[in-house]
């Protein structure tokens, strides 16, 4: 773990669960960063770890910020910080990372992840993500879950993996998990196509609820429960002061209407046109 910078004691946890999420391409509408960061601060995780940005960035892509405090200059980077929850009522405690997609080393990177992993004893490791899709904001938004092993995919009701094609650091890490007989799963969610730069509270309360759900760790969703209600109404209004968008968007509920039982396949087909377009 070279790069990795302790900024708190190492805690002592069972067994637990290691939720990322990673801002960039893996996170449209910032509902899967939005997602992970709700759920380490309604859980109470405390910071103790930073992955090193150094070696891993180029900084002329992801530059670092200078913000004014009380009056002085301070410079942040790129931060990939660890966090971790005990979740009493739980068989296993929690670790949350939030980081950046780097731009370099993806492999020395992940390397980074497993290897605090391992330290800790995680028993699985679980990715949260989001894709634009062709879906409609005014639907219940469609969570894909996906994992190679199928024991665990009949335990937790998930898709076996089938995607080949381009990845991003969410798959190098999946597949270094996997290379050490760790657990993985994945979770996805759709953002409309017709508004991919808008944030996504509604994505993001969805991510929530199946992970809340899988893990079996109540979760309260809080402000993400009303933000979604803000999100789709503003969408909402928006979409209809344009007709040829109003017209997209009925024609997205109606296949919602009817193929709402496989719409987790239609997730997962949308899932590889956006990987391949990568």
């Amino acid at each position: 773990m070279d790069h990795i910078r302790w900024t708190d004691e190492r805690p002592t946890l069972r067994r637990p669960v290691l939720l990322v999420a990673f801002e960039g391409w893996n996170d449209a509408g910032d509902a899967a960063s939005t997602a992970t960061r709700h759920v380490a601060e309604r859980l109470g995780a405390k910071p103790f770890a930073e992955i090193d940005p150094e070696i891993f960035y180029d900084f002329t892509e992801a530059r670092p910020s200078v913000t004014l405090e009380d009056g002085e200059r301070t410079l942040s980077w790129p931060l990939n910080e660890f966090s971790a929850a005990v979740t009493p009522d739980t068989e296993s405690d929690l670790i949350v990372l939030v980081g950046i997609e780097p731009q370099l080393r993806w492999r020395t990177y992940s390397e980074q992840i497993i290897e605090l992993a391992e330290l800790l004893d995680c028993s699985m490791i679980v990715s949260l993500g989001a894709l634009i899709a062709d879906v409609a904001h005014s639907r219940p938004t469609t969570i894909y879950g996906s994992t190679d092993d199928p024991e665990l995919g009949r335990r937790l009701d998930l898709e076996p993996s089938t995607y080949e094609g381009p990845t991003g650091i969410v798959g190098v890490v999946h597949s270094a998990f996997r290379d050490r007989s760790i657990d993985s799963v994945s979770l996805w969610a759709g953002v409309p196509s017709y508004v991919p730069h808008a944030s996504s509270p509604k994505a993001a309360l969805a991510l929530v609820d199946r992970l809340s759900q899988m893990l079996d760790i109540p979760i309260l969703a809080g402000e993400l429960i009303s933000a979604a209600a803000e999100y789709e109404s503003q969408i909402t209004e928006l979409v209809s002061e344009d007709d040829e968008t109003s017209a997209y968007v009925a024609q997205l509920e109606a296949r919602y209407d009817s193929m709402a039982p496989e719409s987790s396949a239609t997730l997962i087909e949308e899932l590889e046109r956006f990987l391949e377009g990568q």
